[in-house]
């Protein structure tokens, strides 16, 4: 028979029966070939409490964390994969979402609102249909080299597509290090916003200071611009100059002329831009890079400071390919190695210091695949350009793109409070795509994430949650979900029941965590 679409939705509430569980897994077996319905039933990780698990098997014995075991559901699968229903709490997230998937139990409910939980809906998705579909639970390092990995030397490392921001490789991707002249990137985009906003115009003019001048000029003997003590420039001019080559000149120099000093510009101005953009764990100390214990980033945000870049600035983005600018009469080629020996690059920016060693922000278009590469933490300049180039190449090399929903296609639904419905569809505006490897060897799994019960009314286009999509052991996209039709406010019977649904569904969860 033809395998499951990629959106075959498994749901269970907190309020679900041991009938309906199982109900839900017969649905399956009864649907499905053998091994498609046990991949699929282990990948339902269904958000069992304890009392359920307890409902399914009441002997079960408790593990050595003190919590029962997963309950085996039966099942005619002539597969039965090994991890056998594994149970998975997801509690409220606050503040980024979790890179993986946490067993973890809830934490109470607040006895002053009304029961919420957070409901996810496991879509089980197999590249090729067959083996095994999984959650991920574990840091990825990056696949063997024999099992078509990257074999890469760089201390820390991430690579991902830019369209989705499917994470294709990632090595130590959330070690703080030094990011040394890639935080110039964080000055940039500082900038780029200001003139995006109106605050800002490129024919503006800023003044070299003598601190701009010692500490980032000429008498500093690092990468500067060479702008001249007490000249004006303008800001078009103080961006090439930082951008392509590296000046630490200029970005005191934008400093100062957006906030007052560098400091101030970096606690107040990179910072707040930086968690307005999602970097919660960068540091700045000052606004080029230079060593200073207080400039962190991770290659992981890095990569999506690029990301954005790309996607929000194309008319500043091609500052970056730019091969070479000249000031006071001094031509200086752009820092870039990958400008010149990779097809497609286009951007983003090197950087070195002693305390962080040597990184690339790297970008390359081919076949319209757009690839961002991030390194650091090299001994010297070769191994870093051969270590972003090779990592680049064998992203084009392995991966392909496959859509796996398309805009506005049904992903899942959600539970509404109140309604005339008692559930919404949900899709996503644009399609959900994900970078996966050409040999289709590896298995994807996609969960439905939401804080719910959704209140009535609900409106078309309102957004309710996130659909994230694991690779592996890799969350390779996360991208939100909308309501793909109205629900209008329900009859006041209909309120009434669905609120001493939530009263009984409060109580038994307070319960189910006493336990």
């Amino acid at each position: 028979m033809e395998p499951p679409s990629h959106h075959e939705l498994l749901c269970v509430t907190p309020d679900a029966t041991a009938d309906e569980i199982r109900a839900s897994y017969r649905r399956l077996i009864r649907i499905y070939p053998p091994d498609v319905a046990g991949a699929a039933g282990a990948a339902m990780t269904l958000r069992l409490n304890e009392a359920q698990a307890a409902l399914l098997n009441p002997g079960a014995a408790r593990n050595s964390t003190g919590r029962p075991s997963a309950a085996r559901p039966s099942t005619r699968s002539t597969s039965r994969p090994s991890s056998n229903f594994q149970r998975e709490w997801a509690g409220a997230e606050s503040g980024t979402h979790h890179a993986r998937a946490h067993r973890t139990r809830p934490s109470a409910p607040n006895p002053r609102t009304s029961a919420e939980w957070m409901i996810v809906a496991v879509v089980a998705i197999a590249v090729g249909w067959s083996g095994m579909v999984y959650a991920a639970n574990q840091s990825v390092q990056g696949a063997k080299k024999e099992e078509g990995g990257f074999d890469g030397d760089a201390p820390t490392a991430i690579l991902i597509e830019a369209n989705s921001g499917a994470v294709l490789f990632e090595k130590n991707a959330d070690e703080l290090r030094a990011p040394s002249s890639m935080m110039k990137l964080v000055t940039a985009e500082v900038v780029f916003h200001a003139i995006k906003q109106g605050d800002l115009k490129l024919t503006d003019e800023y003044t070299v200071s003598e601190n701009a001048w010692r500490k980032g000029g000429a008498p500093a003997g690092g990468s500067t611009m060479f702008a001249a003590l007490h000249s004006k420039v303008s800001i078009d001019d103080l961006l090439h100059g930082a951008i392509i080559q590296s000046g630490n000149d200029a970005c005191i120099v934008l400093a100062e002329g957006l906030a007052g000093n560098e400091s101030t510009f970096a606690s107040d101005m990179m910072t707040k831009r930086a968690r307005e953009l999602g970097l919660t764990r960068s540091t700045f100390a000052n606004s080029n890079g230079l060593p200073n214990p207080g400039n962190k980033m991770t290659v992981r945000e890095l990569s999506k400071l690029a990301r954005y870049i790309i996607q929000t600035y194309p008319e500043f983005y091609k500052l970056f390919g730019e091969k070479e600018f000249t000031w006071n009469k001094i031509k200086q080629p752009n820092r870039n190695p990958l400008l010149n020996s990779l097809e497609g690059a286009d951007g983003l920016k090197t950087g070195y210091t002693k305390e962080g060693g040597y990184g690339m922000v790297g970008s390359a278009v081919q076949n319209g695949v757009r690839l961002i590469v991030v390194v650091n933490g090299l001994e010297d300049s070769e191994d870093r350009a051969s270590e972003a180039k090779k990592m680049l190449e064998w992203g084009y090399r392995n991966f392909e793109t496959r859509t796996l929903f398309t805009a506005q296609q049904p992903i899942g639904y959600a539970k509404v409070f109140g309604g005339d419905s008692r559930s919404v569809a949900l899709a996503s505006t644009q399609p959900v795509t994900v970078m996966v490897p050409k040999n289709g060897a590896e298995k994807l799994i996609a969960r439905v994430v939401y804080n719910g019960p959704i209140r009535a009314p609900v409106t078309p286009g309102q957004q309710v949650g996130v659909v994230k999509v694991w690779r592996g052991a890799n969350i390779a996209v996360e991208t939100p979900v909308f309501a793909a039709e109205p629900v209008a406010l329900g009859s006041t019977m209909r309120r009434a029941i669905d609120g001493a649904q939530e009263l009984v569904i409060g109580a038994f969860r307070a319960g189910a965590e006493k336990l």
